[in-house]
């Protein structure tokens, strides 16, 4: 096959080429340039697409022996990952950025370019497998459960997945992957992964947050509706969040609160105890299936909300309104705009980003 190796400039994405090539495909490397005035360095592990890491992925596209190029997505990237992950924390959810690069970028942008340019699949660094199944082709967890990224997979379709290579999918462990690198010669092999959000690269969402959205003053409510605080701007706040709430007024069991609820038309931020923190049902209307549809309106199936919380039993409805999912035990601090994503076995059925929960606790208890 003629294939397109996306490279990171990590070592991932440059033992996946490697092994490519080794497989007798005709490979060409390319990294994307995701921001028009990109970092030089790196720090640490913190953020992605520098300058550095382009460099490294030209020194392994030369390592390997393959054409290498550097195409500009910045303004796709910032219209689809950046602007929208600004507008979500606007509307008050919880938005996953990383997703939305995999949806718009690399699997989307990047895909139908090298379509265009008559290549056959696009390979990338991921952790996961494919699998020809009965209704076609199948996306599955990797063999290494700690690196599994099934999960931002998700968003793929039947159409994208017939294009795409996973060569790190089966391989045991990320050692091994590191390991391979430094057989090979490769200089990232001993690189630090990624953290964090990559246009965030100094970790401080809630202060490059203000920057974009403005802070305003607003009230922190309890879930009767009592005033117990003040914040400077309601998208620094995150369900689930503990920490920074500076409350004036105690609760009357003395124990923490918690962020339950964000507010962006009023401007307010609900809290309340722990366990109000269960969810006992969420749904979402925008929803994509990772390869054949299910069968059936009802099933039962695993559901997970980040990429790497535990996946929990539950039962999924489908219906014109869209997906609806009753977990066999509360979810813990969901909030809308995260993606859901279902399994069945250690094959990703699909996703959904969450638009309502309902919480399984009364407010009254």
């Amino acid at each position: 096959m003629r294939i397109l190796a996306a490279m990171s400039g990590g070592v991932d994405s440059a033992v996946a080429a490697a092994r490519a090539v080794e497989a007798g495909h005709d490979v060409t490397g390319v990294h994307l340039a995701l921001s028009r005035a990109g970092g030089t360095l790196r720090t640490g592990s913190r953020g992605c697409c520098t300058i550095e890491d382009a460099m490294d992925a030209r020194r392994a596209s030369d390592k390997l022996g393959i054409p290498f190029y550097v195409w500009d997505f910045s303004e796709r990237f910032r219209d689809d990952v950046i602007d929208d992950f600004i507008s979500e924390y606007q509307a008050g959810r919880t938005p996953n950025p990383c997703m939305r690069c995999n949806e718009k970028i690399k699997f989307a942008a990047l895909l139908e370019r090298a379509i265009e340019l008559g290549f056959d699949a696009v390979c990338t660094g991921h952790y996961a497998t494919l699998v020809d199944g009965e209704g076609g082709l199948e996306l599955h967890r990797a063999s290494d459960n700690a690196k599994d990224q099934s999960y931002v997979l998700g968003v793929l379709t039947a159409e994208q997945l017939a294009h795409t290579y996973f060569p790190l999918g089966t391989t045991p462990s990320k050692a091994l992957v590191r390991a391979e690198a430094a057989e090979r010669g490769l200089s990232v092999a001993q690189k630090p992964d990624s953290h964090d959000i990559c246009f965030i690269p100094d970790g401080d969402t809630r202060g490059w947050l203000a920057e974009k959205v403005g802070a305003e003053q607003g009230e922190i409510l309890d879930r009767s509706g009592a005033v117990v605080g003040s914040h400077d701007g309601a998208h620094a706040f995150t369900v689930g969040q503990r920490r920074g709430l500076k409350l004036g007024v105690p609760a009357d069991d003395g124990k923490p609160r918690f962020v339950l609820e964000v507010r962006p038309v009023s401007n307010t931020v609900v809290v309340g105890p722990k366990e109000a923190l269960a969810i006992g049902e969420i749904s979402g209307e925008r929803y994509s299936w990772a390869g054949a549809a299910p069968t059936s309106s009802e099933f039962d199936c695993h559901v997970q909300i980040r990429a790497h919380s535990e996946p929990v039993p539950a039962r999924a409805t489908v219906s014109s309104a869209g997906v609806d999912v009753v977990p066999e035990v509360p979810l813990d601090g969901v909030a809308p705009g995260q993606t859901a994503v279902l399994y069945v076995g250690t094959r990703v059925l699909g996703q959904f980003t969450i638009d309502m929960t309902v919480s399984a606790v009364p407010v009254d208890a």
